[in-house]
């Protein structure tokens, strides 16, 4: 009969396709029977974060699946094969519109799969399948290892320099960033920093930057004299009450600037500009600028603060010659506490100019920080003698710490050193020695729950090495803390001879 459709027979091919499919529909209905059952709000701590845990392993999962998916629904769309398209033969304009079609999705996600796609799966040349561009990357996304993010980051941020660069350098640091975005111990992560810890893919972006910078240090940083004539500052008109900033700055003067904010903005600080007095103490060392409102509510965000900060240094430079310090310290807060109350460990301090008590625990956390002098008085309530100032890192120890830690110690942290406080690692109050090898940078928020929150520092020979809570780390093994991105270059063997090796004890 003309016209009749051709009876369709079913092939071995369309018949293990339709059983695939038939799988991953009982998978997810499984799935969706699990979670449909689970009341996220009702569940503890524990189990809150067992959940999380295990609903992004399988994200993961279904992630890679996604990716190499839109990827072949890419490749069999390429508008070279003209009518034999699967995109024209479904009436889509291309590969990316048929995707967004069919998985209901923007084209701008539709693209960043397909982007990442064609670097991590097998490519097609005649009847030959070669391997993907970044295999070890490929094999993490598909194993549920990797997350979508961090293997973006990692594509993203080697494509850069993979024309400039050996493949065996390029492979090196493709699974070195695997690892420290999988927690994967291997060769190239041996004797790192936070080998075997998983880190954020926001970090692992960071990391990447870094190796770009030792495999192609001259393509990572632009031509200097050519930015510097693009680095400029101006003012928009004026409106709605304000002056708009206008411009960009090279690293060099971002980093002059950084310097200046750092010197005033910490991680729980509002900045207090310095009298004329205060500035020659802070000079000499006696006092360090900072936060003294600290248990004062400031509701600014980092962009008003920095505003405020310009304003004070502008003041500060009509007034005076000199410009604020900028090697940044722990807080001065002038705490009053008696000397029997700390020692028995009852009681409370007292802040100048707060009416509130402060905490036992707050003082000796500022004792640890920032030092003590022991005061004597008489009868009358007169002064009878002055100590100097104990437990207190100076300045050329915080140099030094700051040199050798980078910054905030804690795994993961991203504080820099400026915004660091010094944490004696053995309490001044149980005879620890205020000297390098007892300390060592952290944060305010981790030294100020370094005692609660379950992570663990120790010194070995000279280096910090940290120890995360059994949540975030369940093989309770010591790391070897951060150093210095100016150390060695990530997987070296100068950079892996220098670390600690993670012991379990």
């Amino acid at each position: 009969m003309a016209g009749a459709p051709t009876p369709h027979h079913p092939t071995a091919s369309t018949q293990a396709v339709t059983s695939l499919v038939q799988q991953l529909q009982q998978a997810r209905d499984l799935a969706a029977s699990v979670l449909d059952s689970v009341s996220f709000s009702l569940l503890n701590e524990a189990d809150a974060m067992a959940v999380l845990g295990t609903v992004e392993d399988l994200g993961r999962r279904v992630d890679a699946a996604r990716v190499a998916s839109a990827a072949d629904i890419s490749v069999r769309s390429r508008r070279i094969l003209g009518h034999d398209s699967l995109a024209y033969k479904n009436g889509a304009s291309s590969g990316t519109d048929l995707i967004t079609r069919l998985a209901l999705i923007s084209a701008r996600e539709a693209t960043r799969r397909v982007r990442l796609g064609d670097n991590v799966t097998p490519r097609l040349a005649g009847t030959s399948v070669l391997p993907p561009y970044y295999p070890a990357v490929a094999d993490a996304l598909t194993a549920g290892d990797l997350g979508v993010d961090a293997a973006e980051n990692i594509v993203t941020a080697l494509d850069k320099i993979a024309a400039r660069v050996a493949p065996d350098d390029l492979g090196t640091a493709e699974r070195a960033l695997v690892g420290a975005a999988t927690g994967a111990v291997t060769e190239e992560t041996v004797g790192l920093p936070g080998e075997g810890f998983a880190f954020p893919a926001d970090l692992v972006r960071g990391i990447a930057t870094q190796w770009q910078a030792r495999l192609d240090p001259d393509g990572t940083a632009p031509n200097e004299p050519v930015a510097e004539a693009r680095s400029t500052v101006g003012f928009g008109l004026f409106r709605d009450g304000l002056y708009p900033l206008r411009g960009g700055v090279t690293p060099e003067l971002r980093g002059i600037m950084n310097g200046i904010f750092d010197t005033y903005l910490s991680a729980h600080a509002a900045p207090a500009f310095p009298t004329e007095e205060e500035q020659a103490r802070m000079d000499s060392g006696q006092l360090i600028p900072g936060a003294e409102a600290a248990a004062l509510s400031d509701d600014r965000n980092g962009g008003q603060k920095r505003a405020d900060i310009l304003r004070g240094v502008f003041e500060a430079a009509t007034r005076d010659a000199g410009t604020p310090t900028m090697g940044g310290a722990a807080p001065t807060v002038m705490i009053h506490v008696n000397q029997a109350d700390l020692a028995a460990g009852r009681g409370v301090g007292w802040i100048d100019g707060v009416d509130a008590p402060v905490s036992l625990k707050t003082v000796k956390q500022a004792l640890c920080a920032g030092g003590f002098q022991e005061i004597l008085f008489g009868e009358n309530n007169e002064v009878l003698t002055l100590s100097t100032e104990k437990r207190f890192f100076n300045r050329a120890q915080r140099r030094a710490i700051a040199a050798r830690d980078g910054g905030c110690a804690i795994t993961g942290c991203t504080v820099p050193a400026a915004w660091c406080e010094v944490h004696h690692v053995i309490p001044w109050y149980q005879g620890g020695k205020t000297d390098i090898g007892n300390g060592v940078l952290l944060c305010w928020y981790h030294h100020h729950s370094i005692d609660t929150s379950g992570w663990e520092i120790r010194m070995i020979r000279g280096k910090p090495e940290v120890r995360a809570p059994y949540c975030y780390d369940p093989t309770r093994i010591w790391r070897p803390a951060g150093a210095h991105r100016a150390g060695a270059g990530p997987g070296s063997r100068q950079a892996r001879s220098r670390q600690a090796r993670p012991t379990s004890t």
